[in-house]
C-alpha cells in the first residue's frame, strides 16, 4: 500500500496577494484528507518589493539570475513563507516533526516557455534548514527542459479531486488566479489543460494604478460598470485565444491599453468580461462539452467575475464549495499533493497538460537536516 504523507502546500500567486497554506494527507494517489488552511497576506510594502521584482526579471535570460530587486525579493519570499508556516504550526498546535513535506511553489515573476524560461523566487534549501521540514520546489523545470510549457501544474490535483467527486461526467475547473487556467476532466482520462488568459491580473493593476488599492474589494467597481464593447473586440483580437493548447501565459501577456480611455467603472466591468471571454474560449478545444465549470482561485470571490462568466457560460458554473472543496485552498493543496508525487517518483505534467513528450514528474527535494559525512 502507498505511503500516506501528511504535506503542507504552500502557494503564493502571481495576484501577489499573500501566502496560502494547507495541510494534506495524500498517497500522491487517489487518497485525499483534507486538513486545516490559512492565509497570510502580503504588506502594501511586501508586494511594492515584488512589483519592482516583475519589473525587473524582463530582462532575464537565465533562470538562476538574481540582479538587486530580485534577490531582495527572493529573501523576502523565503522569509515570508517560513513566518506563515511557523504561525501556522502554531495555531494548529503541530511540530515540525509532524509534517512530512512542503511543496513550495514560489513566486513566478518570469514565464517565457518559448523560450525555455520560467523564473520562481523562493530559496527552498533555506526554508527547509529553517523550518526543520523537507521542502519540495522549484517543480516546472523538468517539465521545460522535456519540451513542455512548465505550467499549468494543478491539473493532476484537479483530475484527483474530480475522481475523488464522483461525478462521473466531464468538469471543467476553472482556475482564477493572477492568470486563468482550465483543466477539463473526464472520468477514466488523463487531464486537458492550459492557461487561457488573464485572471485577476489586469483587474488588479488597474485598480492600484487609478486608486492606489491592491484590488476591485467585491467586484464593485466592475458592478457599477459598463462593458465598453469596442474596447472588449480589441482585448479579445489577441492571437494567444485561437491558439490551441498547449500554451502557457505570464502574468504580463497582455496589455489593457484599450480600457485606458474608459472610466474605472466601465474598464473593470470590461476586464471582467475580458477574463470571461478567455476563459470560455477554451471550450472551444475541449474534446467534448464539460457538464460543468468549477470555479476556484481568487477570482471565484468576485461577485462581478462570476456574474459575467455566468452570463456568458453555455453550461452551468458552480463554486468548488458546491462539491465540498475549498476553492480558496485548492492550489495549496496541489501543491502538497505535487510534492508527494515528486518524491514518490509520480508524473506531475502530461502531454495534454503542458504538451511535455512524456508524463514527467519534477521537483527538487531539499532536506532540512543532512547527516554528516562519515
Amino acid at each position: 500500500m502507498p505511503k500516506i504523507f501528511r504535506a503542507l502546500g504552500a502557494m503564493s500567486g502571481t495576484s501577489m496577494d499573500g501566502v496560502d497554506l494547507a495541510l494534506l494527507e495524500t498517497d500522491g494517489r487517489a487518497a485525499l484528507t483534507f486538513g486545516p488552511t490559512a492565509s497570510f497576506a502580503f504588506s502594501e510594502a511586501d508586494r511594492a518589493v515584488l512589483r519592482a521584482a516583475v519589473a525587473a526579471a524582463v530582462g532575464l535570460t537565465r533562470r538562476d539570475e538574481r540582479p538587486g530587486p530580485l534577490a531582495e525579493a527572493e529573501a523576502l519570499i523565503t522569509q515570508r513563507h517560513l513566518e506563515a508556516v511557523r504561525k501556522f504550526l502554531a495555531d494548529q498546535q503541530l511540530s515540525a516533526d509532524a509534517i512530512d513535506l512542503i511543496g513550495f511553489h514560489g513566486q513566478t515573476v518570469l514565464h517565457r516557455p518559448e523560450q525555455g524560461l520560467t523564473v520562481q523566487l523562493g530559496d527552498g534549501a533555506a526554508l527547509a534548514r529553517q523550518s526543520g521540514i523537507d521542502v519540495v520546489y522549484d517543480m516546472r523545470a523538468a517539465d521545460l527542459a522535456r519540451g513542455g510549457q512548465g505550467a499549468p501544474l494543478v491539473p493532476a490535483f484537479h483530475a484527483a479531486l474530480a475522481e475523488s467527486s464522483g461525478f462521473g461526467a466531464p468538469m471543467l475547473f476553472v482556475n482564477i488566479g493572477g492568470v486563468a487556467n482550465v483543466t477539463f476532466c473526464a472520468p477514466g482520462e488523463s487531464p486537458l489543460a492550459c492557461d487561457v488568459g488573464p485572471g485577476n491580473a489586469l483587474i488588479d493593476d488597474l485598480m492600484f494604478a487609478r486608486t492606489g488599492r491592491a484590488m476591485d474589494e467585491d467586484g464593485a467597481a466592475a458592478l457599477a460598470g459598463r462593458v465598453d464593447a469596442a474596447a472588449l473586440k480589441a482585448l479579445l483580437a489577441h492571437p494567444y485565444f485561437a491558439a490551441p493548447p498547449p500554451k502557457s501565459l505570464d502574468r504580463n501577456a497582455f496589455d489593457a491599453a484599450p480600457v485606458a480611455a474608459l472610466s474605472i467603472e466601465d474598464a473593470a466591468a470590461t476586464l471582467c468580461a475580458f477574463t470571461a471571454e478567455g476563459i470560455l474560449s477554451a471550450l472551444a478545444f475541449a474534446p467534448r462539452p464539460p457538464e460543468t465549470l468549477v470555479l476556484c482561485g481568487g477570482g471565484a470571490r468576485n461577485p462581478a467575475l462570476v456574474e459575467a462568466l455566468r452570463r456568458r457560460a453555455p453550461r452551468p458554473v458552480r463554486r468548488a464549495e458546491d462539491f465540498g472543496w475549498d476553492s480558496q485552498a485548492i492550489e495549496a493543496q496541489a501543491f502538497a499533493y505535487l510534492a508527494v508525487r515528486s518524491v514518490e517518483g509520480l508524473p506531475l505534467t502530461f502531454p495534454g497538460s503542458t504538451g511535455v513528450r512524456a508524463p514527467t514528474t519534477g521537483g527538487r527535494l531539499a532536506r532540512a537536516f543532512t547527516a554528516p559525512a562519515a
